[in-house]
């Protein structure tokens, strides 16, 4: 089936931390990959990221690379500042395969990302003629960065979050293919095909490398996208089941309500109340 879903953003963007870190609990926190390359470079504040199976602390001067279809969640502890950039999944750049966390302590060093994220800022917001393509010279000069501090904070901080092992690796390539496909009607075994492996197998992975079973996680992609999408659009319930790859509009409805706690229709009317008090 083809989704016939409105598509978040896949240009270049730039976003404060402050902003992301005010999003709902659940967007933060949910598990899920993204299409696109993301670099997080936090200035104040601390929170926790998970990365994979992996969950770390994370504090002012901090620098974080997620590859595109990198499973994570974002958790903030006190007010977080600093500034997130979104790739778009048509960058063109050389940039690492594997997540980054880097924990700098040189003043120099901060000034160097400071500056590298400025210059970006700049081209983006300044819409000068080229200014995207100008922007991503400059991100050009970031990916340069992250490759040369990688080798260099691995031994020292524990830098590389990408020492996988099988589990992972195969988590990591179904969470990237459940990012694209997620609105289709396709199952577990399905998927398991499509990476070569069994069923069986694959959940095995998925529950070792990130606590949930491949069901969970097709499921929990889809919910996702339906609370997105009853926030943000005006499409029909009965539309967005369908186009979410559940079966009836009243599966959809018992899944939801099992997870969420309430019926979609319910928790659209709690979200246009609370949008209208707002303004």
């Amino acid at each position: 089936m083809t989704i016939n879903i409105p598509e978040q953003p896949k240009r270049l963007r730039l976003m404060q931390i402050s902003k992301l870190a005010a999003a709902p609990k659940w967007q933060l926190e949910t598990m899920r990959a993204l299409r696109e390359p993301l670099f997080l470079w936090v200035t104040h504040g601390q929170g926790r990221i998970s990365i994979g199976p992996r969950t770390r602390g994370f504090h002012p001067h901090n620098a974080i690379f997620i590859p595109a279809g990198t499973l994570h969640g974002f958790q903030a502890m006190t007010r977080v500042q600093g500034t997130a950039i979104y790739f778009g999944d048509k960058h063109g750049l050389d940039l690492p395969d594997t997540p980054l966390h880097l924990r700098l302590r040189d003043a120099s060093q901060h000034a160097e990302v400071s500056q590298l994220v400025d210059f970006v800022q700049r081209e983006v917001e300044g819409r000068r003629p080229k200014a995207e393509q100008a922007a991503y010279h400059q991100l050009g000069l970031l990916a340069i960065w992250l490759d040369r501090h990688q080798a260099a904070n691995e031994s020292e901080n524990g830098g590389n979050l990408t020492r996988l092992n099988a589990n992972e690796r195969l988590t990591a390539r179904y969470a990237s293919l459940l990012e694209r496909e997620f609105g289709s009607t396709l199952n577990v075994t399905d998927y398991a095909t499509a990476l070569g492996v069994t069923p069986t197998h694959l959940t095995r992975a998925c529950r070792a490398s990130c606590g949930q079973t491949a069901l969970d996680m097709i499921q929990t992609r889809r919910l996702f996208e339906a609370r997105r999408l009853l926030i943000e659009t005006d499409i029909p319930v009965q539309e967005i089941a369908r186009n979410l790859g559940f079966s009836t509009p009243s599966y959809f409805s018992r899944a939801f309500s099992q997870q969420i706690g309430q019926p979609p229709s319910s928790y659209r009317k709690k979200h246009e109340a609370k949008t209208r008090l707002t303004h």
